[in-house]
């Protein structure tokens, strides 16, 4: 089991510090979207300083998971831009949502395996 949950750590920080650093450089091409209301809605997502901030977050949070400081930090700050990235494939783009579905699943199986740092919260 700790060896899955390596891994699954590893692939989740270097997702999220990919994805993230696209969200400046812009090196991996936009997704064409089939319903034309999520290209509207990214498009303005695009054009303001959110898409740049959860970008930062997730460079920050993709590190932390990296190198393996600060986890469940990290797995919480993740919790609410995992659970957008899902629903805004629930509601607009379901046809690509197994990437959204993965990176949703990955951090909620880390945040499991990491919930006695969570007791305290609860």
């Amino acid at each position: 089991m700790s060896k899955l949950v390596l891994v699954l750590r590893i692939v989740l920080g270097a997702i999220l510090v990919i994805f993230g650093v696209n969200k400046f450089i812009g090196f991996i091409p936009v997704l064409e979207f089939v319903n034309p209301d999520a290209s509207v809605f990214f498009e303005v997502l695009a054009n303001s300083y959110l898409l740049k901030t959860v970008g930062l977050v997730e460079i920050i949070a993709g590190f932390l998971l990296l190198i393996n400081i600060y986890v469940p930090f990290a797995l919480v700050v993740l919790a609410p831009i995992s659970i957008n990235i899902i629903l805004f494939h629930i509601t607009l783009d379901p046809s690509n949502i197994g990437p959204a579905a993965f990176v949703f699943l990955v951090n909620a199986f880390l945040i499991y395996t990491n919930w006695n740092a969570y007791k305290t919260l609860f």
